[in-house]
């Protein structure tokens, strides 16, 4: 194998990568939805700090569940999705259905601690202000909204799985293996 790869141009490496990824992705093409879904997650882990010093900061009323019940959901559509797809059988439609009342709650909770943002901004007696010491609140509440896109995004491409699965199978990623011309027809009796 070493030998056959540094023979190999990097051209024609590159290639034979995006043909197998390709045919990977004919095989199991719920891995894009999937993708979307563990980017979106990622995504919030990652700006959990906004949204934590934010939940401090307001004490808005759920505000903390609010995030609480994003994270957990979160995790449990992972179970449900992997769950709801398994590999070379019919998909499993009480996971599906199960993963889309999760995804649904998780929207449900980024929109209600939006809500409780924009509620403690614009509220007559005693606002919050933002400044520069405080600016994670705009962060938190821009974070969420990407959040609540992306997770728009998988939830489409879940939707639209059978389409594009059709789609992908149309892709040519057969090797063409060539013959020098000597081979006519091969006889298999045995006979000499």
């Amino acid at each position: 194998m070493e030998k056959t790869r540094s023979r190999m141009s990097f051209g024609a490496w590159l290639k034979e990568r995006w043909r197998r990824f390709l045919v990977s992705l004919k095989r199991r093409p719920q891995m894009i939805p999937l993708v979307v879904f563990v980017a979106a997650f990622v995504f919030y882990s990652l700006n959990l700090m906004h949204i934590s010093d934010t939940t401090a900061r307001i004490q808005g009323p759920g505000m903390g569940l609010a995030g609480f019940a994003t994270m957990l959901f979160s995790m449990l559509s992972f179970m449900c999705f992997l769950n709801a797809f398994p590999y070379r059988k019919k998909p499993n439609v009480p996971m599906i259905a199960l993963m889309f009342v999760m995804l649904a709650i998780i929207i449900f909770a980024d929109v209600y601690y939006i809500n409780g943002i924009l509620t403690a901004v614009n509220r007559p007696d005693n606002p919050i202000v933002v400044t520069e010491a405080t600016i994670f609140i705009m962060y938190a509440e821009w974070y969420l909204r990407i959040h609540i896109g992306i997770l728009c995004a998988g939830i489409a491409l879940t939707l639209l799985l059978p389409v594009y699965s059709k789609l992908l199978r149309k892709i040519k990623t057969s090797i063409d293996v060539g013959d020098n011309g000597e081979m006519d027809a091969i006889d298999i009796s045995g006979e000499d």
